[in-house]
């Protein structure tokens, strides 16, 4: 009896080596995000290695900076609570569709608050930090305006008041620099929201 040995070629190596690197890199990426939720802000490399459990080496072979690493975080971030913040609204009127929108934003905003708090630490120099802020900027404002009565949409001042209130910049805020729970941010979001549209 003949026994075959089948020996992986070039491509299988490739595939294999490229698969090793896409699990050291998400090893890398969720050890990032405990350490910031833990509370350590600007945590170094060395704890990000010691905690993914890989060499520090390796962090800077697959990123070639920390700021890679946060962009890798912020990627993360986003895919995590875009189907929260992104998802279509369906309610009977605007008020409803506001309590859900604040309701939402809540959620994604405790979530996101260490996280995004550590990647503003170092957007100042980081283009790819810098456009994920913009494209969160702009999501917001984008989902808002569905949702408002047309007259709050076509006063620009108002809309404006209204997407600064629900932003995560409020919402961050209230509960880092006021001391407001989670429930009561998320009431004093609602209260300012309704006053600006004029039903508070």
């Amino acid at each position: 009896m003949s026994v075959e040995l089948s020996v992986p070629g070039p491509a299988g190596a490739v595939d294999g080596r490229r698969k090793r690197s896409e699990a050291s890199r998400l090893k890398i990426v969720e050890a990032m995000i405990a350490l910031v939720r833990e509370g350590h802000t600007l945590p170094s490399a060395e704890a990000v290695a010691a905690r993914a459990g890989v060499g520090l080496r390796t962090v800077f072979r697959l990123f070639e900076d920390m700021d890679g690493v946060y962009r890798g975080m912020q990627a993360a971030l986003a895919e995590e609570i875009g189907a929260l913040l992104e998802a279509p609204i369906v309610a009977p009127d605007w008020r409803a569709a506001l309590d859900i929108l604040i309701g939402r934003r809540a959620r994604a905003y405790e979530a996101m608050l260490p996280l995004q708090i550590a990647a503003d630490g170092q957007r100042h120099r980081s283009r790819a930090l810098q456009e994920g802020r913009a494209r969160l900027v702009r999501n917001q404002r984008d989902m808002l305006l569905p949702i408002l009565p047309p007259a709050v949409v076509a006063d620009p001042v108002r809309l404006d008041a209204l997407d600064l209130t629900l932003s995560f910049d409020a919402w961050r805020r209230l509960r880092m620099d006021q001391g407001a729970d989670v429930d009561g941010a998320r009431a004093i979001l609602r209260h300012m929201a309704l006053t600006l549209i004029g039903e508070g």
